[in-house]
Order: C-alpha cells, then sequence, then structure tokens
C-alpha cells in the first residue's frame, strides 16, 4: 500500500512538472514595464488619481497609447508622455497588435 501511494504521488509530480509552460505571462510583464515606465511624476497631486489606460502594442514592439481614463489633463499628458513608442521587452510575443487596459494608481504627493 504505501509503494502504491510513493508511485501515485512520484508520478503525479512528474506529470505536474512536465506540463508547465515556459511562456513569459505578458499581461503581468507588460503592466511591470509600463509601471517602471511611469516612475514618479515630476508634478505635485493633491490627491490619490485612479485610472484606467488602454494600450497597443505595435508589431515593432512598441507601445501606443490609445486612451487614459481622466479628466485631469496633467495626468494623462504625462502619462501618455512617458509611454507612447516605448519598447517593450523581447520576452513579450506579439502577433499582430494586442490591446491591453491596465489599471494605474498615481499616490498623492507627500508634502515636505
Amino acid at each position: 500500500m504505501l509503494m502504491l501511494i510513493a508511485t501515485i504521488a512520484f508520478s503525479s509530480t512528474i506529470s505536474a512538472s512536465t506540463n508547465l509552460s515556459e511562456k513569459v505571462d505578458e499581461p503581468n510583464l507588460i503592466s511591470e514595464t509600463v509601471s517602471k515606465l511611469l516612475g514618479r511624476p515630476y508634478f505635485q497631486l493633491n490627491e490619490d488619481i485612479n485610472t484606467k489606460v488602454v494600450i497597443a502594442i505595435n508589431k515593432d514592439k512598441e507601445i501606443v497609447v490609445l486612451s487614459v481614463d481622466t479628466k485631469d489633463k496633467k495626468v494623462e499628458n504625462y502619462i501618455k508622455s512617458r509611454l507612447n513608442y516605448k519598447k517593450i521587452p523581447n520576452d513579450v510575443i506579439v502577433d499582430g497588435v494586442e490591446h491591453y487596459t491596465i489599471p494605474i494608481k498615481m499616490l498623492k504627493s507627500e508634502r515636505l
């Protein structure tokens, strides 16, 4: 009985490890890239800003901002200037134009 349990456990481990995909988790990688590109804004924020940014990835692996869901023009211009036509990592596989909606949270500036 013990041998049967050990055999099943071992075969489950082998089959689980053979199904692993080496494909990069593209949406997470793109979100991380966007986060790094945005960095910290150069202007003061009086309140937290929550927005959604819709981007496309073109065939040259560049980000193209399609829309920014905010009424604050300064925030919109900042996001567009930091993201438009910036390259994404080579790990990301792009077949044609891909669209992604990325939630963005910009935190209120700390007063010194």
